[in-house]
This record gives C-alpha cells, sequence and structure tokens, in this order.
C-alpha cells in the first residue's frame, strides 16, 4: 500500500492537474458553477449570510467550513470589516476572520464588494484547494496535514504563528518528535526550543519547505504505518457552535492569541 511520502509527492509532482480533475467533477463543478453565476448578486453581509448554498461555498473556500454555523458571529465579523482598529476581525487571533473581512468587504465596498476577483474565481480556486486536502484526509490524516502545511506555513511570519495553528504545530510537533504533551510547557520556553531547530523563513523557499513537509510524511509514516487514518476534526463542531454566543467566540479567539 503506498505510504503518505509517496502520496504527498504524487500530489505535489502534479498539483495543477490532481486539482483540474477535481475540479471537473460533477459534484465540485456544480458548485463552483453555482456560485460564480450567483456570488455578484449578493450586495450586502444580509444577502450572503441568507443564501446557505453561497455562504456554505464562501466559508469553506476560507477554511471556516468548523464556523459555518456561528451566523451572528460571521454577521459580526463581515459587518465591522477591517477599517477600524477596534474592528472585530483586527481582535481575532485567528488570520482566516481577517482574511474573509477583506474579501467579503462589504464594509468599505458596499454592494460592489463582490466584484472583486478574489471573490469570485480567487475564492473557487480556494474552495478547490481545501476540497483536495479535505478528500485527501479521508484516508490519510498525515497526507491532509502536509498538503495544509504546504498551503499555510509560507503564509506565517512567527514561530508562535506555527503554534497557534492546531494543524501547523501537530506537523512541527511530528518532526520534531515532541510529545503532545509537550503543548502543556511554558509558551515562551516552547518558542525558544522551536526556534532553536526551525527556521520559519525557511518556509519561503519551496525547496525547503517540500524537503520539510517530506521529514514529516517520513515521520508519520513510520508511526502510522501506511498513514491510512480518520480525518482530524480541528475547530468547533456544530453541536458547539449552536450553543455558543459572540462573547464567548471571541473569548475563545483570544486566548489562542495568547499563542502567537
Amino acid at each position: 500500500m503506498t505510504g503518505t511520502v509517496a502520496r504527498f509527492q504524487q500530489i505535489s509532482r502534479n498539483i495543477e492537474r490532481t486539482i483540474g480533475n477535481l475540479a471537473q467533477r460533477p459534484d465540485v463543478r456544480r458548485e463552483s458553477d453555482h456560485y460564480l453565476a450567483n456570488i455578484r448578486s449578493v450586495k450586502s453581509a444580509d444577502d450572503l449570510l441568507k443564501n446557505d448554498r453561497l455562504y456554505n461555498f464562501a466559508m469553506t473556500a476560507f477554511g471556516l467550513k468548523d464556523m459555518i454555523y456561528g451566523k451572528a458571529f460571521m454577521r459580526k465579523v463581515l459587518t465591522e470589516g477591517l477599517d477600524g482598529p477596534k474592528s472585530f476581525a483586527l481582535q481575532l487571533a485567528d488570520p482566516r476572520f481577517r482574511e474573509f473581512a477583506e474579501a467579503f468587504n462589504f464594509a468599505r465596498y458596499g454592494g460592489t464588494a463582490t466584484a472583486f476577483d478574489r471573490v469570485q474565481q480567487g475564492a473557487v480556486d480556494r474552495y478547490l484547494r481545501i476540497q483536495l486536502e479535505s478528500e485527501a484526509g479521508r484516508s490519510d490524516e498525515g497526507l491532509r496535514l502536509a498538503l495544509y502545511f504546504q498551503r499555510k506555513a509560507p503564509e506565517v511570519s512567527s514561530i508562535f504563528g506555527l503554534m497557534g495553528d492546531p494543524a501547523l504545530y501537530k506537523v512541527i510537533q511530528t518532526v520534531l518528535g515532541l510529545p503532545a504533551s509537550y503543548s502543556n510547557t511554558n509558551i515562551d520556553t516552547q518558542a525558544a526550543f522551536i526556534r532553536s531547530r526551525i527556521n520559519v523563513e525557511d518556509f519561503e523557499s519551496p525547496a525547503k519547505l517540500d524537503a520539510f513537509i517530506t521529514r514529516f510524511a517520513a515521520r508519520w509514516q513510520a508511526a502510522n504505518g501506511s498513514g491510512m487514518q480518520s480525518a482530524p476534526v480541528v475547530g468547533l463542531s456544530r453541536s458547539m457552535l449552536t450553543s455558543f454566543d459572540n462573547s464567548l467566540l471571541l473569548s475563545m479567539q483570544l486566548l489562542r492569541g495568547v499563542n502567537r
């Protein structure tokens, strides 16, 4: 059975073709075509939130599928935008919310916010990449983590940024051979140790990034055999979200910020 290393290398070598094939699959193409045909008709945050099909697609595209059921929370993200220093999205530790607020920036651009390419084909491209990662994770958690790291690590500018993302930190822990319990160590101690062994700037180099991920995949494969594991659930479940209000969700986000 093909292992995590070989599967990652195979997908990486053929990433454009793999995503292209995924884009042509009937179920994926149907959702992408519907989104592109209708997103420009969305003129406000409320328009987006009321259209479940478009909203779900957009949230998935920006890696926020785990937050789909937190509509009151997302309404605050969208309506406050990013222009005020105290805007809601800027208070949150998770950069996904800022990315979403910037893309669907109704606060700044009003009804023309959805005219930008980042909201149209840009969102579809994001959706396809995340679908690729999600489907890879159904059979191999390590492969999903490897592909996620490949996409997100080059955007991280600090050790705390790596530590603040559970999936990225899982890859780091695996490469460095750190037990899960190491997360309970003092934050600054963790950061100092990781900084002594990892240069975040290396992830801006495709060759160094690929070498690091291959190292991860090899360690994952050695620890998990073929790598065939169920995909991780990172984030908040539906049942949790339906019982949380904005203040509690905000508190959780700000708490995550301590780890950055």
